[in-house]
């Protein structure tokens, strides 16, 4: 489940806080105009003991955007995350985060960054009220009632304020770590997989709420699994076992692969889909629902591939526009897993 824990770096360097009411003064602003990129880091890299999990990244994120990070579990996105807004140190690499440098100004980032964790860290045995006010203690914020109020009233909290969090389904428990990511008015959300495990309708909801704060000039940068919410970022980036692979728009993305796919509807299809394994023109298959999708570089040699294999089978065959998730599965199964033995050598193979 995604949730935030109470917000690091509470305080600036040497202990003293600093006061940032809820709708009133901020927490020490960024220092630059509204021009500059929220994130903008070159050749990051990262390794935990022999493993190399973070891998010559460099990326930009603007003012107001929803930047999208996927790719499959264990692939880095997290540990890139971090890296990028300060709360890890690179072995290489540099870049700015709000304006501040990501090596040297860390404790500057923290307070102006909201992050929502993967797991759901708050008390189970405090109120929604009581969690909120907790955070609000940690940043010092003036007039704290006011503040919890207005954070309640924003994610629509207000009826439940004196919920248990513990009794909360995963719906709720997600608004809450969101109102509590808000509660100093940072200029940029860090959200990692916020929406695992919520139903459809509380993720759509969720959305709305994240495209109504990127329009307040919020930048958001959030990592996911579902294809849905990655169509509804600006931007994406997708990384393989510390590797950015592609980024861009979702047209960007998608026609950076240069992908032709076939939409296949019939009889015993998957009979078929095993029979095209490996055949010429042939990079991937696919099943969605009633139909699979066969998608090739070599747009004509499919084509032909596909002719052959479905002659006389009642087995009709179409273009398609090449989707995003038919994008990031041919990049997925394309990628080398870094945690295998012989990961490296396979890369040089490549």
């Amino acid at each position: 489940m995604s949730a935030a824990g109470p917000p690091q770096g509470a305080r600036p360097p040497g202990g003293e806080r600093r006061a940032a009411p809820f709708g009133g003064e901020h927490l020490a602003g960024p220092p630059q105009g509204d021009a500059a990129p929220v994130i903008d880091v070159h050749g990051l890299d990262k390794s935990f003991g022999d493993k190399h999990v973070v891998v010559n990244l460099s990326l930009r994120v603007e003012r107001g955007e929803i930047f999208g990070f996927l790719g499959p579990n264990g692939s880095g996105k997290t540990t890139s995350i971090r890296l990028m807004c300060g709360l890890l140190t690179p072995d290489a690499g540099s870049g700015t985060c709000l304006g501040y440098d990501i090596r040297t100004e860390s404790s500057a980032i923290k307070r102006n960054v909201g992050y929502m964790t993967q797991r759901f860290s708050f008390w189970d045995d405090l109120t929604i009220r009581e969690n909120l006010d907790f955070v609000a203690r940690i940043y010092a914020m003036a007039d704290r009632k006011s503040t919890v109020d207005r954070a309640l009233a924003d994610l629509g909290l207000g009826t439940r304020s004196g919920q248990l969090t513990g009794t909360l389904s995963g719906g709720w428990k997600q608004r809450l770590a969101l109102a509590a990511c808000m509660l100093h008015r940072p200029q940029l959300l860090l959200l990692d997989e916020p929406t695992a495990g919520v139903d459809p309708n509380a993720r759509r909801e969720f959305w709305e709420e994240l495209h109504r704060l990127a329009a307040q000039g919020i930048s958001i940068l959030v990592s996911t699994h579902y294809m849905d919410e990655a169509s509804r970022c600006h931007k994406l980036a997708y990384i393989a076992y510390g590797r950015l692979l592609a980024q861009g728009t979702v047209a960007e993305v998608i026609a950076s692969q240069n992908l032709t796919t076939f939409a296949l509807t019939g009889p015993d299809l998957a009979r078929l889909s095993e029979k095209l394994q490996g055949q010429p023109g042939v990079e991937q298959t696919v099943a969605f629902g009633d139909t699979i999708h066969v998608t090739g570089k070599d747009g004509a040699l499919l084509e032909r591939t596909l002719r052959e294999a479905t002659r006389g089978t009642g087995v009709t065959l179409a273009p398609v526009d090449t989707g995003l998730e038919d994008v990031f599965i041919h990049l997925m199964q394309r990628a080398t897993d870094n945690w295998g033995g012989d990961g490296e050598d396979k890369k040089a193979a490549q």
